[in-house]
């Protein structure tokens, strides 16, 4: 049922009324939910973006958005669940095959994403509001906070403007696992105050980057928590009983019967079970059938889904 609620609760928050009104925090129902804490958000910082301690050629700096970019070996890893938690869309565990790439090292940032929007080839964001800030996109103080109120429609705007693209679905996860079996990118510690923008401890998004003690084996950081993340593939239940042993793409249009795209990586109040790097939820992305003036188009946002990009080889 954890797919259910992580979708209901999702579109909750897309539903939510115009930047005027107050943000309510949502919360997604689980085994362990954890109730929102009182606590204040913590006022943003001015700390430099941070920068992957790895040999230079494994890291490259964007000259679009300034997006400290990862290489990710080609390589072997497996794919979908292992734990006592799995779900049958995270089945069968399977060997998944891909070529070198890059990823972005954090999130897209309010700062990234709105050089999009000044050049004229993005649309602003929804929502100039977080989950519980009034002014939050556009805000100096919060231009190092990963965006949110994105459409897929937007982050694949964006990410091809940066002269990237949408990492597919396997690439996010070999990403966040390397070549080993663990459950979350640090390892198998249970999800933290130290380790991640999780269990609404905190109650809104972080700064990318904050969770040095979060980072995956190949030093990408924010892949678990702060916010969920879209990636290019299309959602199918049963897809991982198909789907091909290398470089797969997600299934076709003309394979689905619905507009999922799939997010990845739990959000600021998500808990253990959410955050695992395999989880897969969803929510509606666009609707090439739709009339472009309507909203129906673009597809579905909240305040707890960004992205990031990834680049070929």
């Amino acid at each position: 049922m954890k797919k259910i609620f992580s979708l209901f609760f999702l579109f909750l928050a897309a539903c939510q009324s115009a930047p005027t009104a107050t943000a309510e925090a949502t919360t997604i129902a689980s085994a362990t939910s954890v109730p929102a804490t009182e606590t204040a958000v913590p006022a943003p910082t001015s700390t430099p973006l941070p920068v992957a301690t790895a040999t230079p050629d494994t890291v490259k700096i964007s000259t679009k958005d300034g997006m400290t970019q990862i290489q990710i070996p080609a390589g072997t890893f497996i794919m979908g669940a292992m734990d006592v938690y799995r779900e049958n869309d995270e089945q069968p565990p399977h060997e998944v095959t891909l070529d070198a790439y890059w990823i972005d090292q954090v999130e897209v940032t309010n700062g990234m994403y709105e050089l999009c929007v000044n050049a004229g080839d993005c649309r602003p964001p929804r929502e100039v509001r977080s989950d519980n800030r009034e002014e939050y996109y556009g805000n100096p103080g919060f231009r190092d906070y990963p965006v949110v109120y994105i459409t897929w429609f937007d982050a694949d705007a964006y990410c091809q403007w940066a002269g990237r693209r949408l990492p597919t679905e396997a690439e996010w996860e070999r990403a966040a696992r390397g070549d080993d079996k663990r459950n979350y990118p640090w390892g198998d510690e249970l999800p933290n105050e130290y380790n991640s923008n999780s269990l609404n401890i905190v109650g809104d998004t972080t700064r990318v980057g904050s969770y040095a003690e979060g980072a995956s084996p190949f030093g990408v950081l924010d892949m678990a928590g702060n916010v969920w993340e879209w990636v290019a593939d299309r959602y199918q239940p049963n897809y991982y009983s198909k789907s091909p042993l290398e470089n797969p793409q997600g299934p076709s249009a003309e394979e689905v019967q619905n507009l999922y795209r799939v997010i990845r990586g739990g959000s600021f109040q998500e808990d253990g079970i959410f955050l695992r790097l395999v989880n897969r939820s969803f929510l509606e992305g666009p609707n090439p059938r739709a009339d472009p003036k309507t909203e129906a188009y673009y597809g579905k946002s909240t305040n707890r889904i960004g992205f990031r990009c990834a680049e070929g080889e």
